[in-house]
């Protein structure tokens, strides 16, 4: 099943943090498309369930160096 996700992070600061969150996110089997926003800080995934689970993104963001607000 694909979903999609709106997650909150801290620390997109400019287009090069959207940019790293983006390819960081694309790497992952099961991820369809990334929009990364640092004017709103938020980052939004749409995902197939079935390969991918929302705990996973976070944990891909989080490495990346940024943080998803609760």
């Amino acid at each position: 099943m694909t979903t999609k996700v709106k997650l909150a992070v801290t620390g997109l600061k400019c287009g090069g943090c959207e940019k790293t969150v983006t390819e960081k996110l694309t790497a992952l089997a099961g991820v369809l498309s990334v929009q990364a926003s640092h004017a709103e800080n938020t980052v939004e995934v749409e995902y197939d369930t079935a390969v991918v689970e929302e705990d996973d993104l976070i944990e891909c963001i989080e490495e990346a160096g940024f943080t998803v607000e609760d």
